[in-house]
């Protein structure tokens, strides 16, 4: 495997980005969106979004330059959530799962929270009740379960299951 850079991405990564969600939903798990709901416009709205009020990082392999993972998180509106990231995203091309790319750019995007964002107290994440795997790797990263959203996510194959929403603390906030 090549090595991979982590780095900030810009709105010149859509295509890549798109292509990456792409590969992610066809798989048919991981994220809560479906191949169809990735489009262009959604896309270029979360990088903005997260380049204005949050933050944005891929993880770029370094000789052929394929964006093999993404991460995005962006603050809440209104002001009383100002110290909050939310809507937090990661994927990671299937190809690249259990490499260790998934863990290193999290750890990049809380350190960045750590090192550049001190009035930022808590980064929100909800992952499904039935992604186990994610739900232990955010744990391992030091998030922890706050609850339950009975029947959140509609499920392909009809029926419902529960979100969980997690919650990390930014020990350097002030």
């Amino acid at each position: 495997m090549q090595p991979i850079e982590i780095r900030y991405a810009t709105l010149d990564d859509l295509e890549a980005i798109r292509a990456l969600y792409h590969a992610v939903t066809l798989q048919g798990s991981g994220i809560a969106r479906r191949t169809a709901e990735v489009t262009d416009q959604y896309i270029r709205s979360f990088i903005r979004k997260s380049l204005d009020q949050g933050i944005i990082l891929v993880a770029q392999q370094s000789v052929s330059g394929e964006l093999v993972a993404e991460v995005h998180t962006a603050r809440m509106e209104p002001a009383v959530f100002s110290h909050v990231l939310s809507d937090l995203t990661i994927v990671v091309h299937p190809a690249f799962q259990q490499y260790g790319i998934g863990r290193n750019i999290f750890q990049a995007l809380l350190k960045e929270v750590e090192d550049h964002h001190p009035g930022i107290l808590r980064v929100e994440l909800v992952a499904k009740e039935s992604n186990e795997r994610a739900l232990k790797f955010y744990e391992l990263l030091g998030f922890i379960k706050e609850g339950r959203f009975e029947k959140r996510i509609a499920s392909d194959g009809g029926g419902f299951e529960a979100d969980i929403p997690m919650a990390w603390f930014n020990p350097k906030y002030k």
